[in-house]
């Protein structure tokens, strides 16, 4: 169990301070080591003013995680997780918006402030995620903090993917792998879901010969640095891209590896979409497969019906029908799944996107659209 001293130490370290620096004009360095090695016990008065150059707070420093105020904010924020995973994206919008986050840790703050960002993402409320999403990146890269950085640029990017706002998506997602290249964190899951991102931009854009370019580029980084997730979510992206050129054969090659490297992890909501895209490729194969793609449908139609949107579920449908088409048979009568109310604007179906890790909490990009891949990209509003 950490003490006073273990937190104020792990704090100053993470905030890149010397004793000296943090001691400032209020203390010596000496009082500094003495805390931290736990021959000191700190007032209140002197962890207040240490909370403050830390950028944390006086309860933290005290209590770590068992604060009241940190384990009640903790305590919602995996209720409102929960809402998201169950498809209740107002449900967590109301759990985070009723906190107190000025009276808990930076980090905490910007987790539970990401986690609304999303759950604004997945309600189509686009604008509400980006106002949210701009200054956090903002504060996070004031603080030198690149990976969390690039976790928070891919949500950002997808949101204006969804937005149709291309030029401003390539211009975020750019400037911060900039960054991670100068810190020598290239190769990271972190860089290979943001490039993966970025590199869907420039395929609606319209940028679809420089697309490719860079898909074989991260592909083999990814192949010689990324770990298995990492890979995964490259190789989704890069069969997306290839998908765009109309060679199935590839595409189909690569969405097999991007399943088999992350079926193996935990379970993921984009899981699915992943699989109903792969059921996508097989039913247009040369020759079709419509067994197994029926096989993948059937897959993904829990984890669709669970946390997917009416337009996911109906695409799945659409696909089961097509197999069903092909092999001659009468498709079999099933429940309609509860589904949540459709949202205006191009479905989240039609951009593929790391997420959610891109949301700290996945890694893989959606599903692609249900109509035959176009050549050219463009600027079209999607509400995800």
């Amino acid at each position: 169990m950490s003490t006073i001293g273990d937190r104020v130490r792990e704090a100053r370290l993470a905030a890149g301070l010397s004793q000296t620096a943090l001691a400032g004009n209020a203390f010596s360095p000496s009082y500094i080591s003495l805390i931290e090695a736990g021959h000191r016990e700190p007032t209140d008065a002197a962890l207040t003013v240490l909370a403050e150059r830390l950028g944390t707070t006086l309860e933290f420093l005290k209590h770590g995680d068992d604060g009241p105020n940190e384990a009640r904010t903790r305590l919602e924020l995996d209720y409102a997780r929960l809402d998201l995973a169950s498809g209740d994206p107002a449900g967590a919008v109301h759990r985070i918006k009723s906190l107190d986050l000025a009276v808990v840790t930076p980090t905490l703050r910007s987790e539970a402030l990401t986690t609304l960002a999303r759950a604004h993402e997945m309600s189509g409320e686009l604008e509400a995620a980006i106002t949210i999403l701009e200054p956090l990146l903002a504060e996070t890269q004031g603080r030198n903090d690149q990976l969390r950085a690039a976790v928070l640029t891919t949500a950002l990017v997808g949101c204006y993917l969804e937005a149709g706002d291309l030029h401003r998506a390539v211009e975020v997602g750019e400037r911060t792998l900039s960054d991670l290249d100068q810190a020598d964190l290239v190769g990271t899951d972190e860089h290979l879901r943001l490039a993966s991102t970025v590199l869907w931009a420039y395929v609606e854009r319209g940028d679809l010969m420089y697309a490719t370019h860079r898909a074989a580029e991260l592909v083999r980084l990814a192949e010689s640095l990324g770990t298995p997730r990492g890979r995964g979510s490259v190789y989704w992206n890069a069969a997306l891209v290839a998908e765009q050129r109309r060679d199935y054969e590839l595409a189909q090659r690569y969405t097999e590896r991007a399943l088999a490297l992350l079926s193996e992890g935990e379970p993921d909501r984009d899981l699915p979409r992943l699989r109903v895209n792969y059921a996508w490729l097989l039913l247009r194969s040369e020759p079709a497969d419509p067994r197994a793609a029926l096989e993948q449908i059937d897959q993904a139609e829990p984890g669709l019906s669970a946390v997917g949107s009416t337009l996911d579920v109906a695409r799945l449908q659409v696909e089961r029908s097509r197999a069903h088409l092909l092999l001659g048979t009468r498709r079999p009568r099933r429940p309609t799944p509860a589904l949540r109310s459709p949202r205006s604007g191009t479905p989240r179906a039609s951009r593929p996107r790391p997420p959610t890790s891109r949301w700290g909490t996945s890694s893989t990009p959606a599903a692609t659209r249900t109509v035959p891949p176009r050549r050219t990209g463009g600027a079209r509003t999607c509400s995800g």
